[in-house]
């Protein structure tokens, strides 16, 4: 407890630093006394406008999001016993997009849009899941190729949806699919799921590290292993679900951070998961600083920055586990 308590500080201290930066960078720079200032309570009114209605909530969005990613990535590698699993390998990106996207073509508001994003998402999941398990049991490997397959047909909907499309509805589309933090709303629902996951999946860690070394080990120890896979499953689809309908695709925050923290850490469940929340959350929040910051007044999708950063730390991991 005191080595996953010191490791918890030091994320903490981080994040808040994290969450700072964010706030104080952008088109408009405010020194550390502006932003100060602001955060207790004073402050200029344009500052304080500029912060608590456009800045902080973003980075709070932010942190949620890549939050919610770490976490379901970390959850999907103990499922399918691969640490370079994802969140997004069982097509629920892809559904969720479908649904977005298609509120999109039909003019629906951002609250709609939002609505059938997570419908896709929680529709890929039971289509996958019920054909994965069919008439019997699934398996990692079944699981995984469903997954794939289900996939492929959502992106076969997405390129059509994207062609019959206007013109001017092509931005906006493509910067969801992109991953994109500007339009986000409502971040509470996702402050409360991540911190809802993580603390009921603390308790579970022991059973979820036995799993993780296999089923016939995890039964032979006394894990009930069929209930335990689905409550993992079930959790890291509505985690996932959760934040692709905030910030839409945002890649390899899941597939990264719960690796490099085994990699640091080890495999113990009950550091990794709080440990993912963090480090996603303060990932992406300096990855979307960035997006804001690297070209502004123009702003990038969040989803662009990750991707840079992300593919040569997935080649540097490939070539290393070789």
């Amino acid at each position: 407890m005191t080595r996953l308590a010191g490791i918890l500080t030091v994320l903490l201290l981080a994040a808040l630093a994290a969450l700072v930066t964010a706030v104080a960078l952008g088109s408009v720079q405010l020194t550390p006394a502006q932003t100060l200032a602001v955060l207790t309570g004073d402050g200029d009114p344009l500052h304080r406008t500029l912060i608590l209605e456009l800045r902080l909530p973003r980075a709070l969005a932010a942190f949620a999001t890549g939050g919610l990613l770490a976490v379901a990535g970390a959850l999907m590698q103990v499922l399918l016993r691969n640490p370079l699993a994802d969140p997004y390998v069982l097509g629920l990106s892809g559904g969720a997009a479908v649904g977005a996207l298609a509120s999109m073509l039909l003019g629906a508001g951002t609250v709609l849009i939002s609505g059938s994003a997570f419908a896709g998402a929680m529709l890929s999941t039971f289509i996958v899941f019920g054909l994965a398990h069919g008439t019997g049991s699934w398996t990692p490997t079944r699981l995984l190729l469903t997954g794939v397959v289900v996939a492929a047909g959502w992106g076969a909907l997405i390129s059509f949806l994207l062609a019959v499309s206007p013109t001017e509805e092509l931005p906006g589309m493509l910067y969801w699919l992109m991953g994109d933090l500007s339009h986000a709303r409502r971040i509470w629902p996702a402050w409360m799921v991540l911190v809802i996951v993580v603390l009921a999946a603390l308790p579970l860690g022991r059973s979820l590290n036995v799993l993780a070394r296999g089923p016939m080990q995890a039964a032979a120890l006394g894990v009930a292993v069929r209930p335990l896979e689905w409550t993992v499953y079930i959790v890291a689809a509505l985690v996932t679900a959760t934040a692709v309908t905030l910030a839409g695709s945002v890649g390899f925050v899941g597939l990264i951070v719960p690796h490099m923290l085994r990699l640091v850490l080890g495999n113990d469940q009950r550091i990794i998961l709080p440990a993912s929340a963090l480090a996603g959350g303060i990932l992406l929040t300096l990855a979307d600083t960035l997006a804001r910051t690297l070209m502004a007044p123009q702003q990038l999708p969040v989803g662009v920055i990750t991707a840079m950063l992300g593919v040569p730390v997935f080649l540097y991991l490939l070539h290393r586990s070789r």
